[in-house]
């Protein structure tokens, strides 16, 4: 059982069997939180500092140039585009509430390594890696979801909301952050599962396994009371790093839709001949292609790109092993290649409308997102008009 005891605003002193946790609560974007967590560490001098980043983000952090060597084409061959949206969008979130206040997001965290660094202390990497975050939020949404939360997100990043840094200090008491945390459970409870909930149990794992007998670990505000509740329990965390399987739901439907289309393909040509079979097929090809065209177009595709994603929905839909938004992405890609410019703008350039379809990255994963939302509404309608040509 732990002893927990609130020894100033947002830092726990927490008295384990065999040492003590000091539990910093921070916001991302402030200066206040900045100038708490080296406090505590110079304070306490402990043995471990642990802060609440990943290596992959920990790297970012470090390095914001290495935008630079994103390979787009990888990306959206391994199906990881939708990753990497997301990745941007969150990033450009907290840029834009960061250039507000001034601060850039993740000072504390960064500066906190620093002072370990320069202490000569153990410095621990507490959080999951934000890809294996991002891909189980995803397993557990599904597609629809998943575009629901995209476009949710993007249109977050065109508010005019302003924040001041009282109200990030405000922010920073649990009190006020459960309740928020509780309204997202309530739109979005799969995201929370493996967004917050396990991310709690992982950094309290961690944090309890640092070296030696006292660790300051510095971690969002949002995530201290989940902290507190698992800090004491042992945590399987190969488990908590497996990417689940996708739903048998959705890989049954995504089998079900050629097997249906191809029946009803059949049964016209057995009813009424292959005139009708070709009309079908005809109308199939018409709806798919256009849908999947028109997604590329409102991305602003390339029209090549758009004449790929008509040409090649009308097949993709039949196919749950290859998406049309993969098709259309890797022709504008290879097409428009992400310059430079690109690389090291996008995180500016997705908080604007303009900037969000003028930037070559940004136009690519819309192409992707798009195509495929288009096209799955084009598969959809398509089902509907061919079967009504059997009547």
């Amino acid at each position: 059982m732990a002893e927990i005891t609130q020894i100033e605003e947002n830092v726990d002193q927490i008295r384990l069997s065999n040492k003590t946790v000091y539990l910093v609560g921070t916001a991302h974007i402030s200066q206040k939180s900045v100038e708490l967590a080296e406090k505590v560490i110079r304070e306490q001098k402990p043995d471990s500092v642990a802060i609440e980043l990943c290596e992959s983000r920990h790297a970012s952090l470090l390095d914001p140039e290495r935008w630079k060597n994103t390979d787009i084409v990888s990306v959206i061959r391994s199906g990881r585009a939708y990753v990497l949206m997301a990745q941007l969008v969150l990033a450009s979130f907290q840029k834009k509430l960061g250039d507000q206040l001034k601060i850039k997001p993740g000072s504390e965290m960064l500066r906190s390594a620093e002072v370990a660094q320069e202490l000569g202390l153990n410095l621990v990497l507490a959080d999951r890696d934000v890809r294996t975050t991002l891909k189980r939020s995803w397993s557990a949404l599904g597609f629809i979801g998943t575009m629901r939360l995209i476009f949710s997100m993007i249109a977050s990043l065109f508010s005019e909301q302003k924040i001041d840094e009282e109200e990030i200090e405000r922010l920073k008491k649990s009190d006020a952050l459960e309740e928020m945390m509780a309204e997202f459970s309530e739109a979005l409870p799969e995201v929370r599962t493996a967004l917050i909930d396990e991310r709690d149990q992982y950094l309290a794992s961690k944090i309890r396994e640092a070296e030696g007998q006292t660790i300051v670990a510095i971690v969002g505000a949002g995530h201290v009371p989940g902290i507190h509740k698992w800090i004491t329990e042992e945590i399987d965390l190969d488990t908590l790093e497996v990417i689940p399987a996708a739903n048998p739901v959705w890989r049954i439907i995504g089998w079900l839709i050629p097997v249906l289309v191809l029946s009803l393909f059949v049964y016209g040509f057995y009813q009424s001949g292959i005139s009708k079979a070709f009309e079908m097929a005809a109308t199939w090809f018409w709806i798919n292609g256009a849908f999947g065209g028109l997604g590329a177009l409102l991305a602003l595709g390339h029209p090549l790109t758009i004449l790929a994603a008509f040409l090649a929905s009308p097949f993709t839909s039949l196919n749950p092993l290859i998406a049309g938004g993969w098709v259309a992405g890797l022709v504008e890609a290879m097409i428009r290649k992400p310059r430079v410019s690109d690389l090291e703008q996008v995180a500016d350039d997705i908080a604007t409308f303009s900037g969000l379809w003028s930037n070559r990255v940004s136009r690519i994963l819309l192409v992707v997102a798009l195509t495929n939302l288009c096209g799955t509404i084009g598969t959809f309608i398509g089902i509907e008009r061919v079967s009504s040509l059997l009547g």
